[in-house]
């Protein structure tokens, strides 16, 4: 069974969590050990990407020491074309809905469409839409962030996406983002569109990951909180309030 198929199955269950882990953050070994915590607690999927700083060696290397301590799904969360690694279990093919730049919209999936069917990776699209306040992926992908007002634009957005014939849609707030995305914004989104929606940025605990899931999220998306060591007991919370 394929990864989306998979985890499709799963969310007729109810709401996943994914982990989601930065090969820049910390060396391979170490995310192997943060993999295999997030596993055993429930994990559904680990995502691994960044926005900056990640190159083949340390993707490779960092989905490698994954992969042989859990054994959950490994989806590429890519930031560009320049890296690609056949070691990942299916790739996120995803357009930055909302960047200034055609380079995010378009151009680097166009870079890396025939790589992602050489190395036989599955491709999983997506339709990825920058809230406020963006962080550091915002800045790199030159977004004109949809502002945490502005629910009826982000649910614009993300039935673009669907129309467009995308699988999924992600709403991210940015990696270490102070606030998460707004729960009307979530709620709007989820009423506007009929394929998965996967929520990301500035949930750090679980009374904030379990307003993520009741305002509509189909997968909750945490990364920072597994950055500072001594996570698990406050990862397993998270996981909890997801999955309750």
């Amino acid at each position: 069974m394929k990864v989306r198929e998979a985890l499709t199955e799963k969310m007729k269950r109810g709401t996943l969590h994914m982990t989601l882990i930065d090969p820049a953050k910390q060396e391979p070994v170490k995310a192997g050990e943060i993999a295999e915590v997030a596993s055993k607690l429930g994990t559904d999927a680990i995502m691994v990407g960044g926005s900056t700083g990640v190159t083949q060696e340390n993707l490779d290397d960092t989905i490698k020491a994954i992969k042989a301590r859990s054994s959950v799904p490994v989806i590429y969360f890519p930031s560009c074309a320049k890296a690609m690694s056949p070691y990942a279990d299916a790739i996120y093919f995803m357009s930055m809905m909302n960047s200034r730049t055609v380079q995010m919209v378009m151009r680097e999936q166009m870079k890396g469409a025939l790589v992602v069917r050489k190395l036989g990776i599955e491709p999983i699209s997506m339709g990825y839409i920058i809230v406020a306040p963006g962080m550091k992926v915002g800045e790199v992908g030159e977004a004109e962030v949809i502002p945490r007002d502005d629910a009826k634009l982000a649910a614009a957005y993300a039935l673009t996406a669907e129309y467009l014939g995308m699988q999924s849609v992600y709403l991210e707030a940015g990696s270490g983002a102070p606030q998460p995305v707004p729960e009307d914004m979530i709620r709007a989104v989820r009423e506007t569109i009929t394929i998965p929606l996967i929520v990301g940025g500035g949930i750090r605990d679980a009374e904030t990951a379990a307003k993520v899931k009741n305002a509509g999220a189909d997968v909750v998306v945490t990364g920072t909180v597994v950055e500072n060591g001594r996570f698990s007991k406050r990862l397993e919370e998270i996981i909890r309030a997801v999955k309750c």
